[in-house]
């Protein structure tokens, strides 16, 4: 019975917005993953984007915090990429920060393919927000100089403040490499202190219930690097963040039938 009891605790209190795991169960066929993936490298290839933030769906849509629409963000290069056989071809590399297998409260960088990042998507739904050329530039340098690495933090939480360093997210992550390539600098606590001034954080509207015994018994999910209400990163702030300072050429939202939604 207890172990019945601790079981459905879990399920109930794991904030539905968590979405930085890799090699998950895959939700579409193979075909339809790589069709989709291909829709997307080829709707941000004829943008002109060689570098653009891309978010994915990696819970169900309808149990996600109010105003969250993806779980999981990173920032895809246009890139050499080697196969298997030792050929080269063009394609998009995506730089992540993902949790780490079997130690949730962890995390790692790791560089993947659009279909092995949609591979476990809830929804074949992408967010492709899509910086100034300027920006694109400064974050392929950054990126080619290791800045991810350097920004790196960690320790993991799925609703980390992006306003201090004391725990990162998939989404924090990205927001600090794409800082680190504006401002040109991977000086941390610079960059914390430039979120402090000009980044608007995306409130958790969740049940307080929830985050707290979520942040008991589930890895990964704290909420001690919060003093009041709970706000994070999310691929939305960040669309909003750059178009804001007019750092935006485009942000829209691509789904699985081809349809392009403005969304910002």
């Amino acid at each position: 019975m207890k172990n019945l009891f601790t079981s459905l605790l879990l399920i109930l209190c794991l904030p539905a917005f968590a979405g930085s795991q890799s090699h998950k169960k895959s939700n579409y066929s193979t075909e339809q993953i790589v069709k989709f993936s291909k829709q997307v490298e080829n709707y941000a290839a004829k943008q002109g984007a060689r570098a653009f933030i891309i978010g994915r769906i990696g819970r169900d849509p309808k149990k996600l915090p109010k105003g969250i629409k993806f779980t999981h963000t990173a920032i895809a290069l246009y890139s050499n990429i080697t196969l298997d056989n030792g050929k080269q071809v063009k394609g998009y590399a995506i730089h992540n920060l993902y949790q780490r297998e079997g130690q949730a409260n962890k995390s790692d960088l790791a560089i993947d393919y659009p279909v092995d990042f949609f591979w476990g998507a809830k929804r074949l739904t992408a967010g492709i927000t899509i910086p100034t050329a300027a920006v694109q530039q400064r974050l392929i340098d950054a990126i080619n100089n290791g800045v991810g690495a350097k920004v790196h933090i960690p320790n993991y939480s799925v609703i980390s403040n992006p306003m201090n360093k004391q725990f990162q997210n998939c989404t924090e992550h990205t927001l600090l490499v794409l800082n680190a390539a504006i401002y040109q600098t991977t000086d941390l606590d610079r960059l914390y202190e430039n979120n402090n001034n000009y980044f608007k954080a995306q409130k958790v509207r969740i049940s307080p219930l929830k985050l707290l015994l979520g942040s008991a018994f589930v890895k990964g999910v704290t909420t001690r690097d919060h003093k009041s209400a709970i706000k994070t990163t999310t691929y939305t702030s960040i669309a909003k963040y750059l178009k804001d300072y007019g750092l935006l050429h485009k942000s829209v939202i691509l789904d699985i039938d081809g349809n392009v939604n403005q969304h910002i």
